[in-house]
């Protein structure tokens, strides 16, 4: 019988997001493919160190239990198959529920999101979710960070992601006035359609998935907990909690910070991942929680 994957939350994750290749890169970067792939079977049963996205993937994993299989994780990689050997030992090592995968040496990965129905897709590749990004689906590109301490034993009750709001959730249309004009503009205009809706932003279809994920599960027992965490405030912050009750959309905790930095608010709220569209807000985030930035549509 073939698998269904419509009523699943599907995540797409490359291999560099997953696991720590920074070393195999540079290899690739420096020496060229065919060094890097001497290198990767060479050291194939040499397991592999986690990710930033690694706590993230294996917390998604609980989610799965008996007849109730929310999701699945799919290695999506530009590999070729005789190099995946060590990326699915290193999987096999840590007991990841992760049996498929799209290697697909060196191609665009972007065409195969849609046949996989992925709702997010992660990567250290920025080409890569940029073009997902272009092809309507949600992607971000990882933050690596050294300090960030990754422990693979570490057990996650309940997985919290946060948002930032415009050009994540909701479109960029706001953002781009803040751009041109300012930040008196941008009040003004937010201020005089706060009853109209937002646009949705790339992350708003995995947002409602999230929702409905949560709708399964009493409150006192929700493996997912949401934040969204902007920039805007008051009198901006009405036009968000309006649109977000049109789209009859949950968010768990909202953080109107008016410029206060978001990073020590995101190590309160205990981010498996933060989601944001602007490097400044990512980078500094990613000192402290896993982070991955949202490249504007082109």
């Amino acid at each position: 019988m073939a698998m269904n994957l419509d009523d699943k939350l599907v995540v797409g994750i490359s291999s560099r997001a997953l696991f720590d290749l920074e070393e195999e890169h540079r290899i690739f970067e420096t020496q060229g493919l065919q060094a890097y792939m001497e290198y990767q079977i060479a050291h194939e049963n040499d397991i592999l160190k986690p990710g930033t996205a690694f706590p993230l993937i294996k917390a998604l994993h609980r989610l799965n239990s008996g007849d109730r299989q929310l999701t699945e994780i799919i290695i999506m990689s530009k590999n070729n198959a005789n190099t995946s050997l060590r990326i699915f030992n290193s999987i096999r090592h840590y007991g990841l529920d992760i049996s498929r995968a799209a290697l697909v040496s060196g191609a665009k990965i972007a065409p195969y999101l849609e046949a996989f129905h992925t709702d997010l897709f992660l990567s250290a590749n920025e080409e890569d979710v940029q073009e997902a990004i272009n092809a309507n689906v949600a992607a971000g590109i990882i933050c690596s960070h050294d300090g960030l301490p990754i422990h693979p034993d570490d057990e996650i009750d309940q997985i919290r992601i946060a948002f930032d709001g415009d050009a994540v959730i909701f479109s960029d249309e706001s953002e781009r006035i803040y751009q041109a004009h300012g930040l008196a503009a941008f009040a003004a205009h937010e201020e005089e359609n706060a009853r109209k809706p937002l646009p949705d932003g790339p992350f708003a279809k995995l947002l409602r998935t999230l929702s409905l994920v949560q709708q399964q599960f009493d409150d006192d027992s929700l493996p997912i907990r949401t934040a969204l965490v902007t920039a805007r405030n008051a009198p901006a912050h009405e036009r968000v909690i309006r649109t977000l009750r049109a789209w009859n959309v949950r968010i768990d905790e909202a953080f109107f910070l008016g410029g206060v930095p978001k990073s020590q608010v995101l190590k309160a709220f205990g981010a498996h991942i933060f989601f944001d569209d602007q490097p400044s807000h990512t980078e500094s985030a990613a000192k402290l929680v896993p982070a991955a930035r949202v490249p504007y549509k082109k």
